[in-house]
């Protein structure tokens, strides 16, 4: 009898202890797929908007989580450093494709391997050199591009039309997206005759710093350029600009519901559905380098006027008119 309560009690310990790796194991008594699913920063919820479209697309092509795929997760907690090891974790557990988000997430995925398929979502495949190009990626990896680049020009133009005397305009920067959108933007900024400081932010610590610095340069605007990062502080980010009384604008629409003034960029879910349905096609048998990177079709324009009306802020009825939704 003694026995037998041994047994079972060494049987619980051992259920216990191995219970966080359930979800890295397929599916009992079924040989399935795995995915690692790489997500740069905080955990997200297990209903989470962004992780239910992404299962949406896994969907579209027949795969289901928990029946005829599995899903390994790993987060990066907004920790560039840890990238590399949790990117091996999922290496060594022989996953059949790795789903990564951001251009750094996807760069230490590429480091770590030139077999597995990567299916990245990243500010720019091709600038950073991640793919030779958009219609035949070439190598491992393939993707959906948000052309970040292009867009945060465009949103020093929409800057520009609220601010139309304003000729000082600051930009946030996370340097592990590398130079492109930068480039893109000092054209822009001299194209519009605007003078252009960019601050470098590579971490919450230096968000302060960074609006101490845009508020003694005489900064009349700010723009956020797209990275994982810097959405993750947004919070923070919205709350320093209101202490400073700067009109900002940022990528996703979340900025301007959170109580930033201004978002112009892709409809995220619909991309994020569409990273799964990439997914979803290399684990039917498709080679990422045939796979075309995919891009954005439909942008929207938020902006939020409780936040303008704090500024004292007028903006003009073309821009209102071409917004897609103006929060009152």
């Amino acid at each position: 009898m003694w026995l037998g309560v041994v047994v079972f009690l060494v049987a619980l310990v051992c259920g216990i202890l191995t219970a966080p790796l359930a979800a890295d194991a397929p599916p009992a008594g079924k040989k399935v797929p795995r995915i690692g699913y790489f997500w740069p920063n905080d955990p997200l919820a297990k209903t989470s908007p962004r992780l239910e479209v992404f299962r949406q697309g896994l969907h579209d092509l027949g795969w289901v989580e928990g029946e005829n795929v599995a899903i390994a997760y790993r987060w990066g907690e907004g920790r560039t450093e840890l990238f590399p090891d949790l990117i091996a974790e999922l290496v060594r557990l022989d996953v059949s494709v790795i789903a990564t988000f951001g251009d750094h997430a996807a760069q230490a995925a590429q480091q770590a391997t030139t077999t597995i398929p990567i299916v990245a979502m990243t500010d720019h495949l091709v600038e950073t050199g991640l793919v030779a190009s958009l219609a035949r990626p070439g190598g491992n990896i393939t993707g959906v591009t948000i052309i970040a680049p292009e867009l945060s020009a465009k949103r020093l133009e929409l800057l520009k039309e609220i601010i139309p005397q304003g000729a000082r305009v600051a930009a946030l920067w996370d340097p592990s997206t590398g130079r492109p959108q930068v480039q893109a933007l000092e054209v822009a900024a001299q194209s519009l005759a605007m003078q252009l400081q960019v601050l470098e932010v590579r971490g919450a610590d230096e968000i302060a710093r960074a609006f101490a610095t845009m508020k003694n340069w005489g900064a009349e605007a700010l723009n956020v350029l797209a990275s994982p990062l810097l959405h993750a502080q947004r919070q923070a980010i919205i709350a320093h600009a209101a202490t400073h009384r700067l009109p900002a604008i940022y990528q996703w629409r979340e900025s301007a519901e959170d109580g930033g003034l201004m978002s112009y960029g892709p409809i995220l879910l619909e991309l994020l559905r569409r990273h799964g349905v990439l997914v979803g096609k290399i684990l039917k048998g498709a080679q990422p380098r045939e796979l075309p990177v995919e891009q954005p079709t439909r942008f929207e324009l938020v902006i939020n006027l409780k936040t303008a009306q704090a500024l004292g802020l007028s903006i003009p009825p073309t821009l209102l008119f071409q917004a897609d939704e103006v929060i009152r």
